[in-house]
C-alpha cells in the first residue's frame, strides 16, 4: 500500500473528510520530514509510509476531540500533532512551540512550502513563551510526565481552557501525581488506523 492509500484508508476509517490538496499536504509534509530528516534527525522514522501511521494518523485521531478554535502545541518538536491538525482543520488557529533551532528552521520550511496561514511558530521553551494571549487549548504529544507539563503550561491557559496529553498506554500513576488545581475530565482511548499501540488522550481541566 503507497502512502497516499495508506492515508486515504486511514482518512476514512477516522472519517474525517479531507480533500484532495489537504491530503496532498498532508504527504508533502511527510516528504519534507523524510528530507529533512537524513541531515537532522527529526524523528526515529525513516520510512514516509511509517509516517503516515505514526505521525499523521496519530496526530489526527485527537481532531474530533479538539473543539476550540485556537491551539497551543507545546513542545511540538517536528511538528507534531500541530501540522498535521493545522492542515486538516484550516479554521483552526495552531501555534507551535519548539526550542531548538534546528527543528524551528524545518517547521518554518513546512510552513512556507505548504503555505500554512494558520499557524504561527514560537521559537521558546514553555517555561519561557512570551504571549499575546493565552490559549483555550494546549496540547502535547509525550512531551514530559503529565504533571510536569500541565505545571509547565498552565500559565498560558486560559481560564476554562483545557490541556489535551497524548499518551502511549493509560498514565494511571501521572494522573495521580496531577497538582490539586487540576483535574482529569475524560480519558479517551484513541484507534489509531494501522497503528498496533495503545493511545489515549488525556483531557485535563483546571478546578475553578
Amino acid at each position: 500500500m503507497t502512502a497516499e492509500e495508506q492515508l486515504a484508508a486511514g482518512l476514512r476509517t477516522l472519517q474525517l473528510d479531507l480533500d484532495r490538496l489537504r491530503q496532498n499536504q498532508l504527504l508533502e509534509y511527510t516528504e519534507l520530514l523524510a528530507k529533512w530528516n537524513r541531515v537532522y534527525n527529526l524523528t526515529a522514522l525513516r520510512d514516509p509510509t511509517q509516517m503516515v501511521s505514526h505521525h499523521l494518523l496519530d496526530s489526527l485521531a485527537v481532531s474530533r476531540h479538539v473543539g476550540q478554535d485556537r491551539l497551543l502545541d507545546v513542545g511540538t518538536g517536528a511538528g507534531l500533532p500541530g501540522v498535521p491538525l493545522a492542515i486538516a482543520r484550516p479554521q483552526l488557529e495552531v501555534t507551535l512551540l519548539e526550542p531548538n533551532q534546528k527543528r524551528v528552521a524545518f517547521l518554518r520550511q513546512v510552513v512556507a512550502t505548504l503555505k500554512l496561514k494558520n499557524v504561527v511558530i514560537i521559537p521558546e521553551r514553555v517555561e519561557h513563551a512570551q504571549v499575546k494571549t493565552l490559549f483555550p487549548a494546549i496540547i502535547s504529544r509525550a512531551f514530559s510526565e503529565l504533571a510536569d507539563f500541565v505545571e509547565s503550561a498552565k500559565r498560558l491557559l486560559l481560564p476554562g481552557g483545557v490541556i489535551y496529553a497524548m499518551k502511549g498506554t493509560y498514565p494511571h500513576e501521572e494522573i495521580d501525581r496531577l497538582p490539586p488545581q487540576f483535574r482529569v475530565r475524560e480519558v479517551v482511548r484513541l484507534q489509531v488506523p494501522m497503528l498496533d499501540a495503545e493511545r489515549h488522550l488525556v483531557i485535563v481541566e483546571r478546578v475553578e
